[in-house]
């Protein structure tokens, strides 16, 4: 018997990010199934929860939700899933797709790039989606949340076909004994 046997890896992400790269043997509930169903969740987990996700942002509000329902010993895996991987963890290796952090660099950056022609070539003031976008950014940094992440996650490429329910992401968990 390891010594980790009874350890529940928890991956927060999006079920596409999951699909592209995970931790061999965790168990996928989105951030916003988590949070709303944590109590329910709770029941379930034992106190030896590692929470992963990206970069450490998700992983840290799931944290904090099951700290709230008694869970306070959950753990936030450093350098996430990506980390996890170079360092030479267990990993599956899915369909590649651009993470969150850089579809969002994508967007605003076009937005930007948008309202400064706009306001040169059509009307000046176009120019204010250039400012919409950097106050955007502004309150995601001071805020630690992302608007746009949570509208990109939405979009069709970020969708898989087993988007988990529920149900369905917290009956994977095992009964705790």
């Amino acid at each position: 018997m390891g010594r980790h046997e009874d350890l529940i890896v928890i991956d927060v992400r999006s079920a596409a990010e999951f699909e592209s790269l995970h931790i061999r043997g965790s168990y996928n509930i989105p951030l916003s199934l988590l949070s709303e169903h944590t109590d329910e969740l709770a029941e379930r987990l034992g106190s030896r929860v590692v929470l992963v996700c990206q970069s450490g942002v998700r992983a840290e509000q799931a944290r904090r939700h099951l700290a709230a329902a008694g869970i306070d010993t959950a753990l936030v895996l450093t350098g996430g899933a990506p980390g996890f991987a170079a360092a030479g963890g267990d990993v599956v290796r899915g369909a590649r797709r651009w993470d969150p952090e850089r579809q969002v660099r994508m967007a605003a950056g076009t937005l930007v790039l948008t309202g400064l022609a706009a306001g040169r070539f059509i009307s000046p003031r176009l120019r204010v989606l250039a400012g919409v976008i950097g106050a955007g950014l502004t309150f995601s940094a001071a805020t630690n949340t992302c608007a746009m992440g949570k509208a990109l996650a939405r979009m069709p490429w970020n969708r898989t076909a087993s988007e988990p329910t529920a149900r369905t992401a917290i009956d994977q968990i095992p009964a705790r004994k």
